[in-house]
Formats: structure tokens, sequence, C-alpha cells
């Protein structure tokens, strides 16, 4: 956890950079105002520099950001798929554990919100920059940096799955003994070149990329492949999952259970295909 002098310090190069980028803003509009060449001209760059001045801008951004995560978990679950104490744990280990540092003028809980807002609702550019009152090009600088710090923390953000033991009770997971969790792919909609997309057009038509992921049975990630085509049947994606030297491996003893569209093989279970029959139960 921080100490008061660092917080502080923290703050103060905000400011210091929030004044930098202050003049260095001024010094282009008096630039832009001295070479203007008609009254017209002159008139539009002084009522932009009143719209868009960035002092005008930091109590619009900060209002936004105090509702968003500090109003009530309610709202922050609503706009980031977590409560406050979540988003502030995320925060810390971001911030401590993955080296995420204060931007020029952004915060550590301004840049994750914007990268989480994202994840959350598949949000655009556009509608970002206008909610945290940002540019486009901070708003894909600052989600581009979030994610490669949570990409260098995969080894603690991802889950470590645990089978189910002989003695279990729950009655959703005692008949699967040595289940560590289950798998599906998933389509998500990509853009392509146009000589790219039949490889990338799915049997419903749309142009996806197949995601193999792999969840445990908290519903928490283990194993994620993306960058398949759409094209691409799920045993296929798997079949390569488990052969790359950076594989997915199953414990010996362990599965994980599949839908029809996988092979019944050692690791992997899928639904009998056979006789219908029940169980006792």
């Amino acid at each position: 956890m921080r100490t008061p002098t660092t917080k502080y310090a923290s703050i103060v190069m905000m400011l210091e950079d929030i004044l930098q980028l202050y003049r260095i803003e001024s010094t282009v509009l008096v630039q832009r105002y001295i070479k203007a060449r008609t009254k017209r001209a002159r008139r539009r760059i002084v009522e932009q520099a009143r719209q868009y001045n960035i002092i005008n801008k930091v109590p619009r951004q900060l209002d936004h950001l105090d509702r968003l995560i500090h109003l009530t978990d309610v709202d922050c679950i609503d706009n980031l798929q977590m409560d406050r104490n979540t988003f502030g744990k995320l925060c810390r280990i971001l911030a401590g554990l993955g080296g995420l540092q204060i931007g020029k003028c952004l915060g550590i809980e301004e840049q994750v919100a914007i990268f989480v807002g994202v994840l959350a609702h598949h949000t655009k550019n556009r509608i970002v920059r206008f909610s945290f009152t940002r540019s486009g090009s901070t708003v894909s600088y600052y989600v581009n940096k979030v994610l490669g710090v949570v990409l260098s923390l995969h080894d603690i953000l991802f889950s470590k799955p645990t089978p189910v033991p002989e003695d279990c009770n729950d009655h959703r997971w005692k008949w699967f003994e040595g289940c560590l969790g289950a798998l599906d792919g998933t389509h998500i909609n990509v853009l392509v070149n146009n000589s790219d997309k039949p490889w990338y057009r799915t049997r419903k038509g749309s142009i996806a990329t197949n995601v193999l992921a792999v969840c445990d049975r908290d519903m928490q990630f283990v194993f994620i492949l993306p960058g398949w085509e759409g094209s691409a049947g799920d045993s296929r994606v798997l079949r390569d999952a488990v052969s790359r030297q950076d594989s997915f491996r199953v414990p010996q003893g362990c599965y994980y259970l599949c839908d029809n569209a996988y092979a019944n093989c050692n690791g992997f279970l899928t639904p009998y295909k056979g006789v219908r029959y029940h169980l006792k139960e």
C-alpha cells in the first residue's frame, strides 16, 4: 500500500503534467491565432479554446470517475462488472505487481476503469472518448497499456484449478470426480481484410475469430487461445492448444467437460452419445 508521501508525490507529478500540457496547449493556440488570416477563423479558435480547454475538462473528468467507482457498489457493478472493493484490489495488483504507473493526467483508477469498461460492455472508442472526456488516441493508448500489464500477470490472475474430490457434496459436481472444469469455443467478431474474410466467416455468416476458453468450476479462466479463424472447427483449435510448445496441459487422472464438438479422449469428457440413461437420483 502506498504511503502518504508517495501518494502526495504522485498528485504533485500529475498537477505538473497538467500544467505542462496547459502551457503547450496555450502555445499552440497562440500560434494558430496569430496565423489565422480572418476574424472568423480567429473567433472559431477562441470558441474551441473555451470549449475544449484542458482546465475546463478536468472537473468533468473527475466528476465522471467519482460517479463511476466511488458512488455505490450497484453503479460500479453495472458499469465495470465488479464492486468497488474488487476494483480497488485490481488497481493495487496492476500497480504493485504489474508496474502500472500514473500517466499524464490519468491516474491508475481512470486507466483501469477505461480498460474494464471497454471489456465489460464492448464499448467503442468514440463512446469511451465522450464519456471520459478524453481524446480517442488517449483512450486507445491506455487500453493497450493496461492490457499489456494484465497479460504480464497471467500467472497470478489466471486461476489454478483443483479436481473434484471423492467426498464432494456439491450436487452439481459430485458426479464428476477428478473434473477440473469445462471448456468451449466462442466466436468474437473481428475486422479483417476482404481477402481474409472467407477464412473468418462462421457457419452463421459473421466475420469472427474462434477463441478457446477454459474455466474452472467457479467460472474463472484457466486458459485462453485466441487467433484461430471463425471457420476453424472447435476440435481443431483444441488440438492446436494441446500440441503447442506452451501447450494446454491436463494433469494425469483429471479431465475437462466439453460438448460434442470435441473428441472424447484422455483429459476431455464429452456427453454420452449412445442410448439415453438416467442416474438413480
